[in-house]
């Protein structure tokens, strides 16, 4: 999937916290850390540090949510993490994202800890970040 694809995949899917810009999206990929995975209409970013890995987006085009998606996106992850020896993977969550803490908790992600008013929110309020964490 081209950076451009992924940029407006990620504009539909996030206003608070900001969507990501094709020249960032540009900039992670030209990273040997970087690895990406994909469905027709979505994609997830992952970064390897060590044993470590950390799921840096997860985005499916609204359109095309409810149809599994997200959950082939998780596997995919989480099987190429493993491939590059990570033992651990973390994430973080806005704390008004229900959906996604959904998702991540049926995965076995657990809360790790709490980054308050990690992210802008709507009107100049904040938005806490939830840590979660995960053996593989």
């Amino acid at each position: 999937m081209t950076p451009e694809r992924m940029a407006r995949i990620h504009a539909k899917c996030f206003t608070q916290p900001r969507p990501w810009a094709v020249h960032e999206f540009t900039d992670l990929l030209d990273s040997d850390r970087i690895f990406t995975c994909e469905t027709t209409h979505g994609f997830a970013l992952g970064r390897i540090a060590g044993p470590e890995v950390e799921l840096l987006t997860i985005a499916v085009d609204p359109a095309f949510r409810r149809q599994g998606q997200a959950l082939v996106l998780m596997r995919d992850f989480e099987l190429q993490a493993k491939a590059n020896g990570a033992s651990d993977a973390f994430l973080e969550v806005a704390e008004d994202n229900a959906t996604a803490i959904a998702l991540y908790q049926r995965f076995g992600f657990v809360q790790a800890g709490l980054r308050r008013d990690y992210y802008a929110g709507p009107k100049q309020t904040r938005v806490s970040a939830i840590v979660m964490v995960k053996k593989l």
